[in-house]
């Protein structure tokens, strides 16, 4: 199997490999296009831009980025591999801050497109700079090739794929502009923040637009029994759609009904969610969302 490699600070690719695989066992990819979640990584690419940011930008990152979604991967490849389910799990995790540049998105879409989708834009507003625009799109291009190789080598080999994302717990309508940061503040207060809708613990995107599905029914019950038999509700569909401006919506459709797109509220991955901190992983909290996709990927995910 030709897997890629990892490029520094632009995307991490780990392999963990079952000793004994079961028969008929397959590879699984784990794709996490939001991966850079750490103090370090936003303030690596803030120091190298030239153009001029929002003040304490980082809070729109921690709010924003996909925390948790690496310490689930990594505890479902290591059950996965430890039950011979698999033959090997490939991790591929973005480096990028998506406060600069969003590796799960079509660029050059248009801001109603964006909308639609039900998404924050490719590039935001605040990068204006042509200099670091080219130095972004630079890396965004070569994670793209990266995962797409990885993708590729394993579910044309007959594998699956799982695009893990994590949210924040509430959906905060907060439009992207250079007062986000003072927006997000208002709109996080104490005496605001629980007017904003509570997302669904756990959510599966594969409905699109037009209202196709990406995975069978079947299949869909089997991940929600799965979740149910570790105390955790699956959505199907409710916060957005598979879009077509999405990157993920591209990997969903070149393999039909072999690679799944969720999202898991990241208030069940910590003891307490703090808008605006770095969030702190509680490994036993996110083994138990493994836990569901291990069971599911073992029986249900026919």
């Amino acid at each position: 199997m030709n897997l890629p490699s990892s490029v520094p600070d632009v995307v991490d690719v780990l392999t963990l490999s079952a000793a004994e695989p079961l028969p008929g066992a397959t590879a699984l990819a784990i794709e996490i296009p939001h991966g850079a979640t750490g103090d370090w990584e936003y303030h690596a690419v803030a120091s190298r831009l030239r153009s001029g940011l929002p003040a304490s930008l980082i809070d729109f990152f921690h709010v924003n980025t996909d925390s948790g979604a690496a310490e689930i991967a990594v505890a479902l490849a290591e059950q996965l591999c430890t039950r011979g389910t698999v033959t090997h799990v490939v991790i591929v995790r973005s480096r990028i801050p998506r406060t600069f540049i969003d590796c799960n998105r079509v660029l050059g879409a248009d801001a109603a497109t964006y909308r639609a989708g039900g998404v924050t834009p490719g590039v935001p507003p605040w990068i204006v700079d042509p200099e670091d625009h080219a130095w972004l799109l630079a890396r965004y291009t070569a994670y793209q090739g990266v995962a797409k190789q990885a993708l590729a080598a394993v579910c044309n080999a007959g594998g699956r794929a799982l695009l893990l994302h994590t949210y924040a717990p509430r959906s905060v309508d907060v439009e992207v502009s250079p007062d986000i940061v003072a927006d997000l503040h208002a709109a996080y207060a104490p005496e605001q923040v629980e007017r904003w809708p509570l997302r669904p613990e756990i959510d599966l995107i594969f409905r699109t637009p037009e209202g196709d599905q990406a995975l069978p029914a079947p299949t869909v019950a089997a991940l929600a029994a799965a979740f149910a038999g570790v105390g955790l509700t699956l959505a199907e569909g409710l916060t957005y759609p598979l879009h077509p401006v999405t990157t993920g919506f591209a990997h969903v459709t070149a393999w039909p009904g072999r690679v799944a797109c969720v999202e898991v509220r990241r208030d069940l991955l910590t003891e307490a969610f703090v808008p605006f901190r770095q969030v702190q992983v509680d490994t036993a909290r996110a083994a138990r969302v493994a836990t569901a996709f291990a069971e599911w990927i073992a029986g249900g995910w026919a």
